[in-house]
């Protein structure tokens, strides 16, 4: 399921130790700030919640500041390196929590504490669907989240033991000195001592060393999740800067990937993304360079319309001028003298308001598919490395049912698709 060779990618070896490490040290702090809060604080558990909103805000605004950055200048590396430095600094800052911190220092904290998340878990999955092979795309991204789900669960256990341990000696302590204040009988606030409502309905005198218990513990917990994050720093000093790939960069202010558990993600989504994004800019001048440089012998508005009754025969069974004509949003008539032409020159018939290739028509359509696919094929090598000529127009092939499905969506049927245009 995740092949070793992965691993002598330097890169993925990096992000991967860092993923884990930043789910070790967030999961296992985070799962303790509601105990926190309920028991120093008082609050109820839906309030405890709410009150975390802070470390999500944070997180939210350094992933996409983190994401923009990313895709205008290429550059990663130092995320990871000061996301982990200021996830330190908020996990210290939240050990210093006590009774008497204000409601509005702890939110502060929890913002430093999730700007530095933010700052980290973004950028990994980024640099590692930028240097693994086409091939491994969707196992190489799967295998980054699932070291991060790894590491919370670790980080959960750990420092749950840490809590528990912790724990017993101090409320034993707090227990005592409660009862020595002479508010409330032993029983009564080691029983009340088990929930936070049972601790907060106790006198003031007696909550008082009860609380101090649970704020020190907590603090030993926050404080040993310190080293660890300082770790993902020297991890993240291992990382390497790579120039980012063309879809790496279009991919980056979007967190689905960056916090999404780990998914079966497809190797053929990443490449129809990057054929989308090519197409996209593709310009007039690089489409009459591919037809001059291939062996057809149409000029480039003949190629178009060779190729435009290849396509739509291949993708939905039939081309019509109402189809064609629809899809490029133009009048069908400014369309009627290329297919006239093509149509004499015996490269395309016409059956009722139905076109078709001939054989020679079909030749310049495989010959300018040909010149296509080669030209699109050397694009997506320096951005992904070459697939198979098979993938390629599958992924091609995809993106353009998907844009006539969008067509037929807003109102364009097969019906209307294939009337004539003096019907129409």
């Amino acid at each position: 399921m995740l092949p070793m060779r992965l691993f002598a990618d330097p890169v993925f070896t990096v992000c991967s130790i860092l993923s884990f490490i930043v789910g070790f040290a967030m999961l296992g702090a985070l799962t303790f700030l509601p105990t926190y809060l309920q028991y120093v604080d008082g609050d109820s558990a839906t309030v405890s919640g709410v009150r975390t909103l802070p470390m999500v805000i944070g997180l939210l605004i350094a992933s996409v500041f983190s994401g923009n950055v990313v895709s205008k200048t290429g550059t990663y590396r130092i995320f990871p390196i000061v996301g982990a430095l200021v996830m330190a600094l908020g996990l210290y800052l939240l050990s210093l929590m006590g009774s008497a911190t204000s409601a509005w220092l702890e939110s502060v904290y929890m913002f430093v504490l999730g700007a530095g998340i933010g700052l980290c878990m973004q950028v990994l999955t980024i640099a590692v669907q930028n240097t693994v092979a086409y091939a491994d795309l969707g196992t190489a991204t799967s295998g980054v989240t699932f070291f991060r789900t790894l590491g919370s669960s670790f980080g959960t256990a750990v420092f749950g033991t840490i809590y528990a341990n912790t724990l017993a000696p101090n409320l034993r302590d707090g227990v005592a000195a409660a009862a020595r204040t002479g508010a409330a009988d032993p029983a009564t606030i080691a029983e009340a001592a088990q929930s936070p409502q049972g601790v907060h309905a106790l006198p003031a005198r007696a909550a008082a060393p009860v609380i101090e218990a649970y704020a020190d513990t907590l603090h030993t917990v926050f404080l040993w999740t310190v080293p660890v994050a300082l770790l993902g720093f020297l991890v993240a000093l291992f990382l390497k800067q790579v120039e980012l790939r063309d879809s790496a960069r279009m991919g980056a202010p979007d967190m689905g990937e960056g916090f999404a558990q780990p998914a079966p993600a497809d190797s053929g989504h990443v490449l129809e993304r990057s054929v989308a994004g090519i197409v996209r800019n593709v310009g007039m001048n690089t489409a009459r360079g591919i037809i001059r440089d291939s062996d057809t012998r149409l000029d480039i508005a003949g190629a178009w319309a060779v190729m435009q009754v290849s396509l739509f025969t291949r993708m939905v069974g039939y081309a019509s001028l109402g189809l064609i004509a629809a899809r490029r949003r133009i009048p069908p008539e400014v369309l009627v003298p290329v297919f006239d032409r093509m149509v004499d020159e015996g490269y395309v018939t016409r059956t009722g308001t139905y076109f078709s290739l001939t054989p020679a028509g079909e030749r310049e359509a495989e010959v300018i598919g040909a010149a296509w696919s080669a030209w699109l094929g050397g694009q997506i090598e320096k951005d992904l490395g070459r697939p198979a000529d098979e993938e390629l127009t599958a992924a091609v092939d995809t993106i353009a049912k998907r844009l006539l499905a969008e067509d037929l969506e807003q109102g364009l049927t097969s019906e209307t698709a294939g009337a004539s245009p003096a019907s129409r």
